[in-house]
């Protein structure tokens, strides 16, 4: 079947497909020209350095930090299209990929080469796998193995399989690379042209030729957990027991036996496997997988042999979608054949999009025009439209119907081509027909536009959708088989007795054995409980991190217990409580030191010291009657987000102070978009924070919460009222939104700009790949003060580490916190559940230090860092529960019930008193 040409936006000039057809005329120059690193014309920032010998290397490099620019001068004898790769060597940073820009004469020639990516190598801190108490596998901890790596400059997201080709002029140029993240050495550049491969046709005529012989008596399997190197730190090890056939199985317990799954699906990803065979000739390679993942559409990866392609089939194999392990074959029926010499060789198989890839591009491209007329219709309808009213919007936007016509087509044919390529009509292509079904009733009906224009922007959502799974090529592997023609392959799956003995045995095993405890459960002579209430998979990597720095190194064992959240208080009341819990919420500590159920910290005469990691504002909430009850594990505050090019498209400038926010509201309701203003919308607002907003315009204006050491409400002064005042009115006089899913209309541009919790970096990241480079964060707006500085503080929200007061080894307990809270830990556990999970986990560490070490772009990390910088935290005292709760019912009562703001927040201000002096009464304090 003929390969799917990708369809995309004529006028988008930045595209490489576009820059391609510009130069489609240029020559390719033969001829090979190398750039030594250290021969560079400039810089600019500090850190770069020329070293000799380095790390093994023969000659001299340079040194290129995580910030600043390098350029080289080049002399071409020939214009023309030219590859690039470089020499590097991934120096020791962030354990993220490297990035850089790459420009041209000054300039980023086409988009893609604005971030290239340089994978580091990762490989098992220890070919033995280690085991716990109870006899289950425990996953090998992933260590940065580095070496020098040469790597052309291709697309990251794996839309084009070829590396980039770069357009040169004749003559003297300069080429520059950017940094991005993390720090490389670079030995060489080299504009080089990639040799086109044979086919396997092509090859077996040259063996025939050439009389290569087939090996015999040969075979080879090779675990493929056993991998040797692999390019991210998430491509562990993992433990399978689904069936009895899995090398090697236990009926009960946990065996490290395959490697990838879910982990190994991103474009770039790479596994390595050594090798060795006894003879010279002809062998056939095959994968026992699994490939359950992927319904209506097939896994690819590709397949080098010691750094190169075999030959050009092996850049796209196929892997269908089943439940059961399989043994494919490369080459299914009629087996490739692939020569090798005796010896060791590396077999590395990475994953790819192939045939997949011009799909990906043309549904991207497809959901941006879409996107763009979605926000064109919304101008003229706003996005709640009279369902009554002919809008005549095919009048008003004169391409509407020809862009709805256009990506029908398109729509429908990459449907078809997906349908035609598995066989199937699976879900993955039922939300394109969906789309494609109402783009033609919308041709056919264009005054019915309008009242479709909700279930319009959720089947363009769905697209964006469809590209995360699509993109997304996961893969089981058991082992690989490299074995001679003669041989026959092992079976992949077992007889219907050993699955019967399988079956039986687990049953038996799920009433024998403790799946709550994680790890090691042996006691030492010190030991302590910690809970839990996250998920196993955090769990498992807090477990790793005690059996391998902890418990070693203080010789104190630690019981991690995987609970419920809400499991807390009934245990501390019933004296079964743990000795340390993590991850509670702000509000517990406090909570539980008024009732002489928390330990203080302050007993211990390291405490300050231990104090010093965090900000003052996230150890604030922790802060009760002289005494710290508490440490700041996680801390997030509020940041602006905004749509770059959406806000250079209305002519705006990213807001620095309210007072630039008010300017710019009647532009964007006037194009019928909106600004968004944190707001919870709580089913239940028993323990709701103070709103975001409203504390960001209190403190950044000199008011606070409590006054009279924490005895009274400080709402009531005249600057609370005022700002409380003001909070409503963005949605009495400006109709700002009490419900809107932020992430979702910020992706479709509906809303261009908002204030929102840094994590949602993160979520789109990893969510909306389609509008990747066009947004970006900042501070929040400011007041300005009468100097004329700008006030940009915001309120911080975090979660805890504590120490229960009924904890028998205090000091082991406060050991672990202390062990817990550190620099070094809270980075290794950051890091290992980004590469768990990937970039949506990224961990909002509160430990000062930690954050800077954590995967954070240089440019990002110091947005974060300069508003940071500005986070208040908000006290917690008795009966504080109060002043979310009584806060969001008066700000309710404003805007549903039209009541004067002074006059309502007044009214909820003498409930907030009652309860705080109630509270003050019943524990004894002052009041």
């Amino acid at each position: 079947m003929s390969d799917f040409v990708a369809v995309t936006d004529d006028s988008d000039e930045n595209d490489y497909a576009h820059y391609l057809q510009r130069y489609e005329a240029a020559n390719r120059p033969e001829q090979a020209i190398r750039i030594e690193g250290e021969q560079y014309s400039k810089v600019e920032g500090t850190g770069f350095e020329v070293v000799d010998q380095y790390e093994g290397l023969a000659g001299k490099a340079v040194i290129t930090p995580e910030t600043g620019e390098i350029s080289w001068d080049v002399n071409l004898p020939s214009a023309g299209l030219y590859n690039i790769r470089v020499h590097y060597y991934p120096i020791e940073g962030k354990s993220s990929a490297i990035e850089r820009e790459f420009l041209i004469n000054g300039e980023i020639p086409f988009r893609g080469a604005d971030i290239l990516l340089f994978n580091r190598i990762w490989a098992n801190a220890s070919d033995e796998v280690r085991q716990d108490d109870r006899g289950n596998d425990l996953r090998p901890r992933q260590i940065e193995k580095p070496s020098w790596q040469l790597k052309s400059f291709i697309d990251g997201d794996g839309y084009y399989e070829d590396p980039y080709s770069f357009y040169f002029e004749k003559g003297q140029q300069t080429i520059t690379l950017r940094a991005l993240r993390e720090p490389m050495a670079i030995d060489y550049i080299e504009l080089y042209q990639e040799k086109e491969l044979l086919s396997y046709e092509q090859l077996k005529q040259q063996y025939e030729a050439e009389q290569t012989p087939e090996a015999s008596n040969q075979i080879k399997i090779i675990q493929a957990e056993h991998a040797t190197s692999k390019s991210s730190p998430t491509l562990y090890a993992l433990t399978d027991r689904s069936s009895p056939s899995v090398e090697p199985y236990h009926v009960s317990k946990l065996r490290i036996n395959t490697i990838g799954g879910l982990n190994w699906r991103l474009p770039g990803q790479w596994i390595e496997w050594e090798f060795e065979v006894e003879e010279d000739g002809l062998y056939q390679i095959a994968l026992k997988r699994k490939q359950d993942q992927l319904r209506g559409v097939y896994s690819t990866r590709s397949l080098m042999i010691d750094g190169e392609y075999p030959f050009e089939e092996m850049k796209r194999i196929r892997f269908n979608y089943n439940t059961e392990w399989q043994m494919d074959v490369l080459g299914e029926d009629e087996p490739y054949l692939f020569y090798l010499t005796k010896g060791k060789h590396n077999i590395r198989l990475a994953v790819s999009l192939g045939d997949i890839a011009p799909l990906l591009r043309t549904i991207e491209s497809s959901v941006l025009q879409l996107n763009e007329m979605y926000r064109k219709i919304l101008m003229i309808t706003s996005n709640t439209p009279d369902p009554y009213r002919d809008y005549q919007l095919e009048k008003r936007i004169p391409d509407l119907i020809e862009v709805l016509s256009e990506q029908a087509e398109t729509v429908d044919s990459v449907a078809k081509y997906l349908e035609d390529m598995t066989g199937e009509r699976s879900d993955k292509v039922a939300a394109l027909h969906s789309l494609v079904v109402q783009l033609k009733d919308m041709i056919e009906y264009p005054e019915t536009i309008a009242k479709r224009l909700r279930t319009f922007k959720l089947n363009v959502g769905s697209l964006g959708t469809w590209i995360l799974q699509v993109q997304e090529q996961p893969l089981t592997l058991d082992y690989l088989v490299v074995a001679s023609p003669d041989q026959d392959l092992p079976k992949a799956d077992a007889n219907m007795f050993r699955e019967l003995q399988h079956e039986l045995g687990a049953l038996v095993a799920s009433y024998t054995e403790d799946y709550d405890s994680i790890g090691n459960i042996t006691e030492n002579q010190r030991s302590i409980t910690v809970w839990i209430t996250t998920g196993r998979d955090q769990a498992q990597v807090l477990k790793n991190l005690i059996d391998d720095s902890f418990t070693p190194d203080t010789d104190i064992s630690v019981q991690l217990r995987l609970v419920p959240g809400n499991i807390l208080l009934p245990a501390t009341l019933a004296n079964e409580g743990p000795d340390v819990a993590l991850q509670v919420g702000e509000d517990v500590p406090i909570n539980y030191a008024m009732r002489n159920a928390a330990a203080d910290l302050t007993q211990f005469p390291d405490y300050e010291s231990v104090l010093s990691r965090f900000r003052q504002s996230g150890v604030v909430p922790y802060q009760y009657n002289g005494g710290i009850y508490g440490l700041p594990e996680q801390q997030t505050f509020p940041m602006l987000f905004y749509r770059k090019d959406i806000l250079e498209e209305l002519e705006l400038e990213v807001p620095k102070t309210w007072q630039d926010i008010y300017n710019m509201i009647s532009v964007l309701q006037k194009h019928n978009m909106e600004f968004w203003l944190p707001l919870e919308t709580p089913t239940n607002n028993v323990n709701l924070v103070p709103n975001a907003t409203f504390a960001m315009l209190l403190y950044q204006n000199g008011g606070e919460f409590y006054r009279d050491n924490d005895k009274k409400s400080a709402l009531d002064s005249e600057t609370s009222m005022e700002m409380f005042k003001r909070w409503t009115q963005f949605y009495t006089n400006y109709k700002f939104p009490l419900i809107a899913d932020f992430p979702n209309r910020f992706r479709t541009g509906e809303m261009p700009i908002g204030i929102a919790d840094y994590t949602t970096y993160n979520m789109l990241t990893v969510m909306a790949p389609e509008i990747r480079g066009l947004w970006d964060f900042t501070m929040v707006p400011g007041t300005e003060q009468a100097d004329g500085t700008i006030n940009h503080q915001v309120a911080s929200s975090t979660t805890a580490v504590m120490m229960l007061e009924n904890a028998e080894d205090k000091e082991a307990a406060w050991e672990f916190m202390k062990w817990w809270t550190s620099k070094d830990i809270q980075i290794q556990y950051g890091r290992e559940m980004e590469g768990l999970m990937g970039e949506a986990a990224r961990y909002p560490t509160a430990n000062i230090e930690a954050l800077e070490e954590l995967p954070w772009p240089v440019k990002d990390y110091n947005n974060l860092e300069s508003q940071w910088q500005w986070v208040e935290g908000i006290p917690q005292v008795p009966g504080g529960y109060f002043t979310g709760r009584h806060l969001d019912n008066a700000f309710r009562k404003v805007v549903n019930g039209n009541e004067n703001p002074r006059e309502a927040l007044s009214d909820y201000i003498l409930y907030i008193n009652d309860e705080i002096e109630i509270k003050r009464k019943e524990f004894n304090l002052p009041y």
